[in-house]
């Protein structure tokens, strides 16, 4: 890219700051084994993924438990609606209603349709000129079978 380029998708992909691709060199060139392998190799993958997701959870104060790798924007998105919804429906027998917007990224709406598939409700908000919608507005639509509330911050 040209040194005066400006890249403005840095929610798309990002370029690697050079610590970072220091620091993953050894897994790219050396340590490069499947974490889920029950060989050595794979055995220090894990033991290196496992010490990174400790690191991450005491750096957000959570638990190693609650810290999931993902590929990336849209399989965390995907992930999210879905499992979300699987957890309720495995939990309580009923399919959910998801509140959202139609401006939404396409991994959401994407993610809301195949739902809507398998018999989730899912009610679209209103947005204003500048894609906004209120507190308000969320707290309305609100009822008691709402399962999950997917608004973006920004777009």
């Amino acid at each position: 890219m040209s040194q005066h380029a400006i890249y403005a998708d840095h929610s798309a992909t990002t370029p690697v700051r050079p610590e970072v691709v220091a620091a993953m060199e050894p897994y790219f060139t050396l340590q490069y084994g499947n974490a889920s392998s029950v060989y050595q190799i794979g055995q220090d993958a894990r033991h290196a993924v496992e010490e990174a997701r400790r690191k991450v959870a005491k750096a957000l104060g959570a638990k190693s438990r609650e810290i999931y790798f993902t590929s990336g924007g849209s399989e965390s998105d995907n992930w999210a609606l879905k499992g979300t919804a699987m957890a309720d429906f495995l939990r309580t027998g009923r399919r959910g209603r998801i509140i959202t917007t139609a401006i939404e990224h396409h991994a959401i709406l994407h993610s809301l349709d195949t739902l809507k598939k398998f018999g989730f409700q899912v009610t679209y908000l209103p947005v204003d000129k500048d894609g906004y919608v209120t507190p308000d507005q969320v707290e309305k639509a609100l009822t008691d079978d709402t399962i999950l509330v997917s608004v973006m911050m920004a777009n």
